[in-house]
C-alpha cells in the first residue's frame, strides 16, 4: 500500500511539473519570464531609437535592437538564429513597416503571440516606379508620427506603462517640433534645391524641405549602376548650376567617385541614421544626425 501511494505521489508531481512547464512555454517553444517585466525587440536603429525614447526610465522595461550596429537599410535582409532568439523571449517587436522588413510575415507566423507593432501605421507612402518607399522616418513629420504610433501600440500591449509611454512620447515629439524648426530655418532659404541622392533614402526628407532629387547613384545601395545608368546620372549632373553629390557613410562611395571624376562634382554625405549603437547615446541620435545632414546641406547648395 506503502509502495502505491508513493507510486501515485510521485505521478501526481510530475503532472504538475509538466503542465507548469507548458505554461510557462511561448508558442516559439522558449520559456516566458513571469517577473512582471516587458521586453521589446526592435528591428533596425531608426526605430531602437524612436522606441529608447518612449520606454526612457520605465522600470521593468527593456529595450533591444535586434540588428548589429552597422546593419543599414534592411531592403533584403535575412533573419539568424540569433535574430530569432531574440524574438523568441520578446513580448513585443517594433518593426519600421511600410515594406521594410521583407521578414516581417515570417516573424508573425511564428511568434503569433508576441504583440508587432507598425510604426508607419497610417502614413501615406511615396511610390515611384519601384514601388512604396518605407524611408518614411527621414521626413520628421513622419518621424513624430512613428513615435505616436509605436506609443500608441505599446501602450495597448502593455498598458501598466502606458502612461509613462504616452508622457514619454509627447516629450520627445517635442524636441522633434523643435528641431523641425531649427531645419526649416536652415534650409528654406537655400538657392539651390536639385541634389543627386546615393539611393532612395531621401525623398521623404526632400518633399519636407522642399528639395528636388533629380538622380539616384544607386537604386539598391551595394548595387552598382550599369553604365548607361552612369551616363545618365554624369549628363544630369553635368546639368546643375551647383555640381554636387550626397553619398551616404554605410556604403562604398564608388560610383559617386567616378561620377565625380567625370563631372568635377564635390561629394559630401548625409546619413539616413539607420547604424549605431544600441545605448544611451541612440537617445539624441536622430536628432544630432539630422542636424548634421542640414548642415552639409547648407554647405554643398550655398
Amino acid at each position: 500500500m506503502k509502495k502505491l501511494l508513493y507510486i501515485l505521489t510521485a505521478a501526481v508531481l510530475l503532472c504538475t511539473a509538466l503542465l507548469a512547464g507548458c505554461g510557462q512555454s511561448s508558442q516559439s517553444g522558449t520559456a516566458k519570464k513571469d517577473d512582471g517585466s516587458f521586453r521589446i525587440v526592435t528591428s533596425f536603429y531608426p526605430v531602437y531609437i524612436a522606441t529608447a525614447n518612449i520606454t526612457r526610465g520605465v522600470d521593468g522595461v527593456e529595450v533591444v535592437n535586434m540588428t548589429k550596429p552597422q546593419t543599414g537599410c534592411l531592403h533584403d535582409y535575412q533573419l539568424t538564429t540569433d535574430d530569432m532568439k531574440a524574438l523568441d523571449s520578446a513580448d513585443a517587436f517594433v518593426a519600421n513597416g511600410a515594406g521594410m522588413e521583407a521578414f516581417l510575415d515570417k516573424v508573425i507566423k511564428e511568434h503569433s503571440g508576441m504583440k508587432v507593432i507598425d510604426a508607419s501605421r497610417g502614413i501615406e507612402l511615396l511610390k515611384d516606379e519601384e514601388g512604396e518607399n518605407p524611408h518614411v522616418w527621414l521626413s520628421i513629420t513622419d518621424a513624430i508620427r512613428q513615435v505616436e504610433n509605436i506609443a500608441d501600440q505599446l501602450s495597448e500591449a502593455d498598458p501598466k506603462h502606458a502612461d509613462a509611454y504616452k508622457a514619454n512620447a509627447a516629450a520627445y515629439t517635442d524636441k522633434l517640433k523643435a528641431l523641425q524648426g531649427r531645419l526649416h530655418a536652415q534650409l528654406d532659404s537655400l538657392p539651390h534645391r536639385d541634389i543627386v541622392t546615393f539611393h532612395e533614402a531621401f525623398p521623404y526628407f526632400a518633399k519636407e524641405f522642399n528639395l528636388n532629387i533629380v538622380k539616384v547613384i544607386e537604386r539598391e545601395p551595394g548595387t552598382e549602376p550599369t553604365p548607361s545608368e552612369l551616363q545618365e546620372t554624369i549628363e544630369e549632373v553635368n546639368k546643375l548650376p551647383v555640381r554636387v553629390l550626397f553619398t551616404e557613410p554605410q556604403y562604398s562611395p564608388s560610383a559617386a567617385e567616378t561620377i565625380s571624376r567625370e563631372t568635377g562634382a564635390k561629394i559630401y554625405s548625409l546619413d539616413p541614421v539607420v547604424t549605431g549603437e544600441a545605448d544611451d547615446s541612440a537617445l539624441d541620435a536622430y536628432i544630432t544626425t539630422m542636424e548634421k545632414n542640414a548642415a552639409v546641406l547648407q554647405e554643398a547648395l550655398k
